[in-house]
Order: structure tokens, then sequence, then C-alpha cells
């Protein structure tokens, strides 16, 4: 009788334990979908902002968008014509200059904003070149634009910004990088490569996730 009793307090304590435990499995999926669907928020108000702010520059034919392959990324899109290189060149040309002196100032404008500055996580300069040439000299190639338009990008925000703005060049300097992706993501159009479109440079905005934004706050505070 008494192994009966103790057989059938250790089978509750294991059906407690076994619902706790489901309790907070769901709990815990709903706390991050909640902090997921946050973020995705939070990328569609910066999303929205950016299509105000650059409205004149998409009226040449940028786009601003999200990215289909990450929930928490947006992607500017700058089409050949508005940064276009010499063939096989990296130096950006004058008129090239003369776009990213009106583009960045407004782009830092809206990342900067104090409702979205702890909220993004990174913004990659990505290079990339259309399916002529070598892998090895695209990807050096897209790396060198990119890394010169990142190195523009920075020229035009230091001497734009009055001293006592420093801190925008600071936290610009933090989330700015370039990455050359070569001939990785080529445009395909009618099943076929679209060699102009694809020489393009995009401005890649993450958002930061819940756990990275919690990564960020032990780092401040440490």
């Amino acid at each position: 009788m008494e192994e009966e009793t103790n057989s059938g307090i250790a089978n509750s304590f294991t059906d407690l334990m076994t619902s706790l435990a489901v309790i907070f499995i769901l709990l815990l999926c709903t706390f991050m979908n909640n902090a997921f669907e946050e973020s995705q928020n939070t990328r569609s108000m910066i999303l929205s902002k950016l299509q105000l702010q650059l409205k004149e520059y998409v009226a040449q034919g940028v786009r601003v968008e999200s990215d289909p392959n990450d929930p928490l990324a947006l992607l500017i899109l700058v089409p050949e014509g508005l940064l276009e290189f010499a063939v096989d060149r990296f130096e950006i040309p004058t008129h090239g200059r003369d776009f990213l002196v009106g583009f960045i100032p407004k782009l830092t404008d809206t990342i900067y904003n104090k409702e979205f500055r702890n909220d993004i996580g990174s913004v990659v300069v990505e290079g990339h070149t259309d399916a002529s040439g070598s892998d090895t000299h695209n990807l050096q190639l897209s790396q060198s634009r990119s890394m010169a338009v990142v190195s523009e990008s920075i020229n035009i925000m230091e001497s734009q910004v009055v001293e006592q703005h420093h801190e925008k060049i600071d936290y610009f300097l933090r989330v700015l990088s370039a990455s050359g992706r070569g001939k990785q993501d080529l445009i395909m159009v009618d099943g076929k490569v679209d060699s102009d479109k694809s020489r393009r440079v995009v401005f890649k905005i993450r958002v930061r996730s819940f756990e990275e934004k919690k990564i960020q706050k032990q780092l401040t505070n440490a």
C-alpha cells in the first residue's frame, strides 16, 4: 500500500514538472515571438522613414525595400547610373560623389534618429559586379568599390558634421562596414543576367534582434 502511495506521489510530481516545463516553453515561445515581432515592427518603421527621407533618390531609381532573405534587414539598392564606376576601376566618379554628398547625410539622419539608433545593428555597403571576369577578380573589384564608397561616405560626414555633433560620426563609424559580393548575387531578368542591374551598390541595414540587444546592453553596462 505504501509503495502504491509513493508511486502515486512520484507520478503526480512527474506530471506537475511536465506541466510546468510545457508552460515555461509556451511562455518562452510567446516572449521570443513578441520580441521578434517588435524587431520587425521597428524595421517597418525605419523602412517608412527611409522611403520618405530618400524620396528624391527613389525618383532617380534608388530602391528602398525589405530584404527577402532576412526578416530583420532593409536594402537600399543604388543603380549603376548613380554610382557608375569605370570598367575595371574602383574610383568613384564625380557624379557618384555628388550623389553621395546628398544621399549619405539623409541616410545617417534617419539611422541616427534617437528613435532608431539603438535598434540598428549594422550598415553594410555591398559591392556587386556583373558575370564577366573571374570570381577572384570580381570579388576583389567589388570589395575595392564598396570600400571606396565607405571611405567617401566618412569623408562626407566629417566635412558636413559640426564639431559638437561628432558623436554622429562615431556612431556612423561603429555601424558601417564594406563587403564585396562579386558576382554572387546577379540580377536575372526573363531568365537572363542583366549586367547593368547586376553592377550595383547596396546599403544593407540590419535591425538588432532581441539577443543582440541584450548582449549590447550587457557590454554597455560592463
